[in-house]
């Protein structure tokens, strides 16, 4: 989609990249540490400061004790961190518990190491936990599940109740769990990010997965940070090792910095983009819309059937690209067999300035009148 959108000039809210800069301060000392003389490979693992600054932000925001020193690695990216926590756990036969609709590298990272995927659905539009599909998605054989919260796909926080359904099954059948947590400070309208990490009996079973991307909007540095227990750590960045071995160094002292922010950054993160998710939404829903519920993430779902355009969702997202030059992304793209997934949803991302997010419903609206008009119009040609 972001290709078709760059082919046709469009404004892409597809994937989750802001259209504007991360903290000052933080662009700063990136420029100011490139300039330092500290160029040459970094750690394995990472730069003292910022495996420092991990340990203490989760201590800060989660109370969740990390020794720097053994129980960091700083990779090039959450999708790397994600590829190399599955690398070091996986061996071929395994089973892997995955939920759809899922992020799109999960997959073939599984099916890739010889796993065999478990996949449990979420249905709209509450998407709630199918306790008794996932409690059937366990078995002997399974190795660890896939956890993704604030999720991706559906922008669904998921609630202390089902951490701990999770958190039980894990145990009862001794498996780990790499969680995928880059949205963790983006939650909205009271709901807050729990780390399955922080329950109990799920410290030395879980991989927790950050990213500086997404918590400061820098979404090209690509550098993401994996926390897991010693053992665990010590096998991961023998993966990692053999992906990119490290990430560039001036990059990550300027996270060490971000991650030390004061909390009014934090909230303002939130507050800011809770205020652009109500701006597309409301948007979204004037022009006929059902727009679900976003707790968390940078994206907004809709429903496009109360459009009465009758086209499905990957026609509809490039029918939108090619002639309101608007590019949202087909959930059904995340899905294992898009043929079995629904095919009446649309992400939307607002993590965008508030000039580009009415530029877009502007020309949705323009598009949408035109499309229902011609519509009808052609029924009446018909009749």
């Amino acid at each position: 989609m972001s290709a078709l959108a760059a082919e046709h000039g469009a404004i892409n809210l597809g994937p989750g990249f802001p259209d504007e800069e991360g903290p000052e301060a933080v662009v700063c000392a990136a420029a100011e540490a490139l300039r330092g003389g500290q160029n040459q490979y970094p750690p394995l693992t990472g730069v003292p400061e910022l495996r420092r600054a991990v340990a203490d932000a989760k201590w800060r925001f989660w109370n969740i004790a990390v020794d720097p020193d053994s129980e960091v690695v700083v990779t090039s990216g959450a999708t790397k961190a994600i590829t190399a926590s599955l690398m070091a756990l996986i061996d071929p036969g395994d089973e892997v518990v995955l939920i759809e609709p899922l992020y799109d590298t999960y997959l073939p990272v599984v099916r890739m190491l010889g796993a065999v995927p478990r996949l449990v659905r979420l249905e709209p539009p509450r998407w709630d936990l199918p306790r008794a599909a996932l409690a059937a998605a366990f078995g002997p054989r399974t190795k660890l599940m896939l956890l993704n919260t604030p999720h991706n796909l559906t922008s669904k926080v998921f609630t202390t109740a089902e951490l701990a359904f999770l958190a039980d099954l894990l145990q009862h059948h001794d498996a780990y769990a790499v969680c995928d947590e880059v949205y963790e400070h983006i939650t909205f309208d009271g709901w807050r990010h729990i780390p399955l990490m922080s329950l109990p009996g799920m410290r030395d079973r879980c991989v927790r997965i950050g990213s500086a991307g997404k918590t400061f909007s820098l979404t090209g540095w690509k550098v993401g940070y994996v926390t897991a227990p010693a053992p665990l750590a010590r096998t991961i960045a023998k993966a990692h090792q053999l992906l990119t071995f490290t990430t560039a160094p001036n990059l990550q002292r300027a996270v060490s910095l971000g991650l030390a922010l004061p909390d009014d950054y934090f909230t303002g993160l939130t507050e800011g983009l809770a205020a652009k998710r109500d701006r597309l939404a409301r948007g979204l829903a004037d022009l006929g819309f059902d727009v679900l519920e976003a707790r968390g993430s940078n994206f907004v779902t809709a429903d496009i059937r109360p459009l009465g355009i009758a086209l499905d969702d990957a026609a509809f997202c490039r029918w939108l690209t090619e002639t309101a030059k608007v590019t949202a992304i087909p959930v059904s793209a995340f899905y294992a067999d898009p043929a079995t997934a629904p095919r009446h949803l649309v992400r939307f991302a607002f993590c965008k300035r508030d000039a580009t997010i009415d530029e877009a419903l502007c020309r949705l609206a323009t598009t949408l009148a035109e499309g229902r008009s011609e519509a009808l119009t052609g029924r009446a040609a018909r009749a």
